[in-house]
């Protein structure tokens, strides 16, 4: 497995690669979650790209980019072993230089959930993404669906400036009680974690009340707000949404493919998980 730094370095060993390359952009602190990405990519591509990037235009002023958690030896091992060929890991003054001055803005799908409580974010995540795209120059881009407004900025970017390659969606993986794997997870104190599977529970709730013939959008969020604010130590909700997977915009009928998705403190840790209804 080589590491590589430098964009200059990245671009021309990817110059040399034969065959189909999968890239799975990432910002580090690794866990079976994005193991599972770099495996996805393993199965359906002779050459396999992981970038390790923990970017500072994604991070909103009152978000502590410095406090990020990071581990380098072992993300490394961990790729080693899941079968990675090469790892990209370039600095923030190599990805904006001085005078940096060129950014991603896509409209109407980033200015809901999580892009309206962070302002920003999402010309971050587009920007660095595009970037990484283009030095990359990937065959296919493995993304997970826990983070789903995501996945819709970054279909929607590769759609609309015609980039040339796929997005390959991985679905969530979770702890045996139903926690989304996250990064930030290892915020969470014991009663804190114990707590969080409320997430996957009003979720779950979500999903039994569809099956049943429930349609009514607003019944369904409010069930699952109820149960949310049952457990004491959910701080805050910041959003409890049933969109349309395409457009996010919210649904009053779920007549469609549907998103429903939620951001939820827990303690301090704020955290986010979503299913998709009507596959």
């Amino acid at each position: 497995m080589r590491v590589l730094h430098s964009i200059v370095e990245m671009k021309e060993t990817r110059r040399k690669l034969r065959g189909s390359v999968g890239f799975v952009p990432t910002m580090g602190y690794l866990h079976k979650g994005h193991l599972e990405l770099a495996c996805r990519a393993r199965a359906e591509n002779r050459n396999v790209i992981v970038s390790i990037f923990v970017n500072p235009a994604q991070f909103g002023p009152k978000e502590d980019y410095a406090a990020y958690p990071r581990d380098t030896e072992r993300d490394l091992a961990l790729l080693k072993k899941a079968g990675v060929n090469i790892v990209f890991m370039p600095g923030a003054e190599d990805m904006y230089p001085p005078r940096y001055c060129t950014w991603v803005d896509l409209e109407k799908v980033t200015e809901r959930l999580e892009g309206a409580i962070r302002p920003g974010h999402f010309r971050g995540v587009a920007t660095v993404v595009a970037k990484l795209f283009n030095i990359v120059e990937p065959t296919r881009a493995y993304f997970g669906q826990k983070d789903a407004q995501q996945v819709v900025v970054i279909q929607k970017m590769v759609a609309d400036l015609n980039m040339n390659l796929e997005v390959v969606v991985v679905p969530t993986v979770r702890e045996p009680d139903g926690l989304a794997m996250s990064s930030r997870n290892v915020y969470l104190s014991p009663q804190e974690r114990k707590a969080a599977t409320v997430l996957y529970k009003s979720l779950s709730l979500a999903q039994k009340l569809w099956g049943k013939g429930e349609r009514n959008a607003d019944v369904i969020r409010k069930k699952m707000t109820a149960l949310i604010q049952s457990e004491p130590r959910a701080s805050r909700i910041d959003y409890v949404s049933i969109a349309d997977a395409e457009t996010l915009e919210e649904l009053d009928s779920i007549d469609r493919k549907a998103v429903v998705s939620l951001a939820v403190k827990i303690g301090k840790p704020r955290l986010i998980d979503n299913i998709v209804l009507g596959r």
